[in-house]
This record gives C-alpha cells, sequence and structure tokens, in this order.
C-alpha cells in the first residue's frame, strides 16, 4: 500500500509523464514536463527507489556541494503534482525521470499504485522520435491509445504499432490492462538536426496536450525559443547545399502529403483551437509550433546520437555525422 502524506485531495486529476532515453529524441519530452513543473511551481511529494531500477553504471549518479556539504543526486524517477486554476480547475501528476533500466513492469506497477490512490483519471505518456520531416513545417504530433473506446471519444489514433518499444510503450500497456485510461502523445522530431534542445517540438507536445487535457499552459519563453531555433537551423542548412535540398525535398514531401488536410474539417479544427485560446486570454498566450527560434546556442545538423533511434531513411540523404540506428516507437 502506498501511503501518501501531504498530498491534498485532488481535482480531475491527470498524470503527465515524460522519460529520458529512448523515447526522448531532442530532449523534447521531458523538457515539456519540465517546463510544466516550472512554471506551475510543482511540488515534489514522492521518488521511485533508484537501486530498484537503474543501473548506475548506465545512469550514472552525480555529486555536488551544497553549503560546502557534498552530496549525491541518484538517477530517478520522481512525481510532483500542480494546481491549474481557471474557471475549471483541474491538477496535474507530473512523472518525470529516466528511461528504467531494469524491472519495467514493477516500475509500471508502481507508478499505476500513486495513480490509483490519487484518483488519477487519465495518464498522458509524452514521447519524441526521429523522423523525416523538415524542420520548418509545423511539427507533427501524433495521440495514440490501445483502447478503441477511447481513441473514438477524443479522436485519436489506435496503436498499430509492432516492434522494439519503449517505457513509453510498456506504460501505455500496463494502464489499459489495468483499465486506466491512457495516451501517448509522440513529437516527430528532424533526424538531421537531433541535437537537444528542441524548443519547437517541446512547444508542439504541450500545445496538443492543452488540447487533450482541456488547460491552458503558460508558455513562457518557449515560443520565442522555438523562433530562435528554426532560425539557428536555417542559417546552419544554408550553409550546406546538400542539406538544404535534402530539406527542399522533405518540405516537397510534406506538402504534397498534406494537401487533403488543408480543408473542410482541419480548417475547422484549427479555428475552434483558435477561438478557445483567444477566449481563455491572460499571460501566456499560446503559440503554434510552426515556426522556430531557439536558444542561443546553435543546434548541431547531425544524424541521431547514440541510444536514439530514428525511422529509415530515404537513400543517400545528406549526413554530418552520428549513427545509424533503426526506428523509434510511433
Amino acid at each position: 500500500m502506498i501511503e501518501l502524506e501531504g498530498v491534498p485531495e485532488l481535482v480531475d486529476p491527470v498524470m503527465v509523464a515524460a522519460f529520458e532515453g529512448w523515447n526522448d529524441a531532442g530532449d523534447a519530452a521531458s523538457t515539456a514536463v519540465a517546463h510544466l513543473d516550472r512554471e506551475w511551481k510543482g511540488e515534489v511529494f514522492a521518488a521511485l527507489d533508484a537501486e530498484d531500477y537503474y543501473d548506475f553504471q548506465v545512469n550514472r549518479p552525480t555529486v555536488f556541494i551544497e553549503d560546502g556539504v557534498r552530496k549525491v543526486t541518484w538517477p530517478t524517477t520522481r512525481l510532483s503534482v500542480v494546481r491549474v486554476g481557471g474557471d475549471k480547475p483541474r491538477d496535474l501528476v507530473l512523472v518525470r525521470g529516466i528511461e528504467p533500466s531494469m524491472r519495467w513492469r514493477s516500475f509500471c506497477n508502481e507508478l499505476l499504485g500513486f495513480a490509483h490512490e490519487l484518483g488519477v483519471e487519465m495518464v498522458v505518456v509524452l514521447g519524441a522520435l526521429l523522423g523525416d520531416t523538415p524542420h520548418t513545417r509545423p511539427v507533427p504530433v501524433s495521440g495514440t491509445t490501445s483502447d478503441a473506446d477511447l481513441a473514438r471519444r477524443m479522436e485519436l489514433e489506435e496503436t498499430k504499432y509492432e516492434g522494439p518499444t519503449g517505457i513509453v510503450g510498456i506504460l501505455q500497456e500496463a494502464c489499459t490492462h489495468a483499465g486506466v485510461p491512457a495516451v501517448s502523445l509522440w513529437a516527430a522530431v528532424p533526424h538531421y538536426v537531433s541535437q537537444p534542445p528542441n524548443p519547437k517540438a517541446t512547444l508542439a507536445l504541450l500545445n496538443r496536450l492543452e488540447d487533450l487535457i482541456g488547460v491552458r499552459v503558460p508558455l513562457g519563453e518557449l515560443p520565442e525559443d522555438a523562433r530562435a531555433w528554426q532560425v539557428g537551423v536555417d542559417q546552419l542548412a544554408a550553409e550546406d547545399t546538400e542539406v538544404a535540398e535534402y530539406v527542399q525535398s522533405l518540405e516537397e514531401a510534406r506538402d504534397t502529403a498534406e494537401l487533403p488536410e488543408a480543408s473542410g474539417e482541419a480548417i475547422a479544427r484549427e479555428f475552434e483551437r483558435y477561438l478557445r485560446r483567444r477566449d481563455g486570454g491572460g499571460p501566456g498566450g499560446h503559440a503554434t509550433a510552426d515556426g522556430g527560434e531557439g536558444p542561443s546556442g546553435a543546434p548541431y545538423l547531425r544524424d541521431n546520437p547514440s541510444g536514439r533511434t530514428r525511422p529509415p531513411r530515404p537513400p543517400s540523404p545528406p549526413q554530418a555525422g552520428g549513427d545509424d540506428e533503426e526506428s523509434s516507437e510511433e
């Protein structure tokens, strides 16, 4: 039995989780949860025992000095709670950690134990994968679930993925088997600019999360960071003819594929979203994920770093170093 002391009774709670590692291309998902925790001043109420789930030769502890005393921070997964105000207040349980090295079933069962004790109504797991998508276009974010009824009610895709999976896929399946509604939101990060951070992908995930759970997310400096990030990548791509041509081919493929979506139902959805955000008013205004600026440090144009996975690439695309790995989960 999990005993939660000092945690108030929550209002319509939703658990939002993200894990560093295989399912976190460009650190987009873990950064999104960190942003929520920072903006809403989350209070940590629990941390999983690092000894149970992590290989410290893979994820090493760090030593730091605080007030003259040496301390150790162990790699783990922490849970915090935030209260979202407004006309319809709602609480979020934020789960942020590192993909565990072992005992995944026990790991998921422990998180589900917290969800049960806190009365969580839905679990949303954020992920990011590397894909053949141009950095100049809106970041594709797909919402998937294993629950056919939930897919119909929330206009999500019922996942059909088969293949290697990460903790995002395992946690979603564990929720489904436990009868807890669960959704995974996946942002596609350009494989040729995979170096974190990727504020444009983080912004896209937060926008989609906002629509999914009906809360207004304060975005802070993320829209400006996303625009600066895109300017930085534009400049680097312009310096390499092969990369520029490859980006153009991705743009043409993307635009052609999306032509049927530029009318009717898609436009109606975007207009409804605009009206909801306009009526919300207030600070922390919403920005779409189609224009990015980024942090002052320019990103690297390269393939995925070691430990990431990406979808198969077309023949002979331009490369600027990095590993050649297989696809991540959808």
